[in-house]
Parts: structure tokens; C-alpha cells; sequence
């Protein structure tokens, strides 16, 4: 998915805030549903990301285009893992690994057969 970066994503140097990133990588999962006609919000629960490790590489600056690149890892009972980077042009700037969960009622639940197909397809 393409951002592009705006003065509110920035300090007054130009240069993006860190909190930023996640955001950035967050509105990428979101527009994967959407791509696909869908929403994170599926049969009155949602996706959740419980676990993240982030790497801070290089700095995104303002107007700059960025490229999230997101890719299943691991398929779980009741998780997945996903690897989402962040690029601007051929450099690498962002990378993260993170878990995400199926919550309905406040309740963790296991993915199903549906909605484990629904994510391959996503992220495949």
C-alpha cells in the first residue's frame, strides 16, 4: 500500500514521528479487508494486535512516498504473525513483526476454517 507523508505525520524537522510507523502499518491491515470488499470487523469481532516488535532503520521525511509491504508469517488455532516493512523506494526505512488475534465480546477467539481462508487470501 503507497502513503504518502503529510506535515501532520512530521516534527517541525520534516522527519516522521515514530508512532507514525505504526499507524502507517495499521492503515495498511485495514485496507488489505478493504481491497478484498471486506472490513477487519468480521462476524461482530475483530483483529487485535496483541504483540509487536518493532525496527526503526532510517527516517521518513515529509512528502515523501512509502511503500507498506505486508506478508504472512505464521498461521495459528487463535493467532497469526505478520511481518509489515515500510519503504521508501528501494530503501528500506520500517520493519515490524507483529501478532494479531481474533477478539469478539471482549474474548479471544480461534479462527476458524473462514476466517483462516479469509486471511490467506489477504496475505497471500
Amino acid at each position: 500500500m503507497k502513503i504518502r507523508v503529510y506535515y501532520e505525520d512530521t516534527d517541525a524537522g520534516g522527519i516522521v514521528y515514530h508512532s507514525n510507523y505504526l499507524n502507517f502499518c495499521e492503515r495498511a491491515r485495514s485496507e488489505m479487508f478493504f481491497q478484498k470488499g471486506c472490513t477487519p470487523i468480521v462476524d461482530g469481532g475483530h483483529f487485535v494486535l496483541r504483540h509487536l516488535e518493532a525496527d526503526f532503520i532510517k527516517s521518513a521525511r515529509f512528502a515523501d512516498t512509502l511503500e507498506v509491504v505486508s506478508t504472512l508469517v505464521e498461521l495459528k488455532n487463535a493467532s497469526f504473525t505478520m511481518q509489515q516493512e515500510i519503504y521508501r523506494g528501494e530503501e528500506k526505512l520500517f520493519a515490524m513483526t507483529c501478532i494479531i488475534v481474533f477478539v469478539k465480546e471482549g474474548k479471544l477467539q480461534r479462527l476458524d476454517r473462514v476466517k483462516k481462508e479469509l486471511l490467506k487470501g489477504l496475505l497471500t
